[in-house]
């Protein structure tokens, strides 16, 4: 299974600018519920904001961080797949990279945005479904 295919039909992603304050970003992580968000300079994917640059620049910089633009405390550059990328090779690549988000880039655009989450729900549901069949095989045979 490719990453292309896993977001199908998925809706617009929620991004952010390099020049959104960080307090607006942290309050549109917390709002959504979601860890992270894909952060745009003029079309083109910058990097990444999420729940751990809060943390680490929070740490670094106090609460005057609040009042900094996104594109100075964000992770960058942003690892990135291409849909022709396999689910397993995604999830291979975040767990060597120690990281939970991947934006999915198409001919330098991104057209989608998935998680960690996203890719062991793919692969949980696969382990099932191959598990029943097996179990149905057997009850067969």
């Amino acid at each position: 299974m490719t990453i292309g295919r896993l977001i199908e039909g998925r809706e617009a992603v929620l991004t952010c600018d390099v020049s959104t304050p960080v307090r607006e970003a942290a309050a549109m992580l917390a709002e959504r519920r979601i860890g992270a968000l894909p952060v745009m300079e003029n079309g083109a994917i910058a990097g990444i904001f999420s729940e751990r640059d809060v943390i680490y620049r929070l740490r670094e910089f106090g609460p005057d961080m609040l009042e900094k633009l996104v594109g100075e405390v964000m992770t960058a550059p942003a690892v990135t797949v291409d849909p022709e990328t396999s689910v397993m090779a995604a999830l291979s690549l975040m767990t060597r990279r120690r990281i939970r988000h991947l934006p999915v880039v198409e001919s330098g655009r991104m057209i989608a945005f998935v998680s960690i989450g996203d890719l062991v729900k793919y692969r949980i549901d696969k382990i099932e479904t191959e598990a029943a069949a097996m179990r149905d095989y057997i009850q067969t045979v």
